[in-house]
């Protein structure tokens, strides 16, 4: 991976943070690997930036514009009851964002997947979930 900008200490610098679903110019989205969430991805920018406000605003927009290509594969794919956007960077303090399936029966819902477990998920519905990642690999693929 070349960065024009990158931390050696960054995980997302360092590593691919994920498996590789599509490896765009300024991006990459990934699958999380996730048993509690199949379908939870990520879109991260290439370079090693903070925060959205220190993108020049066409790299915003271009960002943007995955995020939202993702959350619409992610929904005809996987047909969530909700789609969980999230850009937090606290733990690592490089600009990514979370696009993450949501369902009424996941093991948090309705709080965030980072709260308190409200239960165990059935593993036949993880089951479904899980074997709908094929699909959602090529899509993604066929989305850009």
């Amino acid at each position: 991976m070349t960065m024009a900008n990158h931390s050696a200490d960054c995980e997302l610098c360092s590593g691919d943070g994920g498996e590789i679903l599509l490896r765009a110019e300024r991006f990459r989205v990934v699958l999380v690997d996730d048993a509690q969430y199949p379908g939870f991805c990520r879109v991260i920018w290439h370079d090693h930036v903070k925060e959205m406000t220190d993108l020049p605003v066409a790299d915003r927009s271009t960002l943007m514009a995955a995020v939202c290509k993702v959350e619409s594969v992610v929904r005809a794919v996987m047909q969530p009851e909700k789609i969980n956007l999230a850009s937090l960077g606290n733990m690592t303090p490089h600009l990514h964002w979370h696009v993450i399936p949501r369902y009424p029966d996941d093991a948090h819902f309705p709080s965030p997947v980072w709260a308190e477990s409200q239960r165990q998920p059935a593993p036949a519905s993880l089951a479904q979930r899980q074997a709908l990642l094929g699909a959602l690999r090529s899509a993604i693929s066929e989305q850009f």
